[in-house]
């Protein structure tokens, strides 16, 4: 799980491990493994050699977090705020001028992804941009500038959650994949593990 892509500084990556998993019993998803490894460190895997700096955000097990050699950041607003607060809480320890963000249990995330959207907001002239599929949204994965952190903040502490609304509020444009790829497969129930120890072997097998 390499690539040759030089690591572009103006981006850091924020890994998003503090949700409460309820379709996986409430076990910390970000730690369960596939093929023997943290979903966390694949994602980890996948988005280092594309940006310059990786923040986790996780709100339990920190020292288990902190062992897959990133910072681990908690939500500032209690009460499991969902993932817009871990992004924001994340991506103010960041340095860089644009963060993407990526959900724990997305593996197999593109190696071109950080430099794709990148492209597509600067000639879209974008402060936020998204991955998708046709008919399918990733809200989870986005790149956003960080001149959005305070409108964000402000968005949060007025009670709002949802992250597509916001990115909406935003004028965030999406960044289109294929249909068909598994590149954003997410892993959000025992059966999804399943499929992805599937796949996981198959990409061991590729030359």
């Amino acid at each position: 799980m390499t690539t040759h892509l030089d690591p572009p500084a103006a981006i850091g990556a924020v890994v998003l491990a503090g949700g409460q998993a309820r379709r996986f019993g409430g076990r910390d998803k970000g730690l369960i493994r596939l093929q023997g490894r943290p979903l966390a460190a694949w994602v980890i895997d996948q988005l280092r050699p594309q940006v310059g700096e990786i923040v986790l955000s996780a709100n339990r097990h920190l020292a288990e977090y902190g062992a897959l050699g990133c910072p681990v950041v908690s939500d500032h607003i209690p009460g499991h705020a969902g993932p817009l607060a871990g992004i924001h809480a994340a991506a103010s320890m960041l340095k860089s001028a644009w963060v993407l963000t990526a959900p724990c249990d997305t593996p197999f995330l593109p190696l071109d992804l950080a430099a794709r959207l990148l492209a597509a907001a600067r000639q879209q002239r974008r402060q936020a941009v998204y991955a998708a599929e046709p008919q399918q949204p990733h809200f989870g994965i986005v790149l956003i500038n960080r001149a959005l952190l305070d409108p964000m903040a402000a968005y949060l502490q007025a009670g709002g959650r949802k992250v597509g609304a916001w990115l909406q509020a935003v004028d965030a444009a999406p960044v289109t994949w294929p249909a068909g790829t598994d590149a954003f497969f997410n892993i959000n129930t025992p059966d999804d593990l399943a499929r992805a120890e599937v796949l996981a072997g198959r990409l061991d097998r590729m030359p």
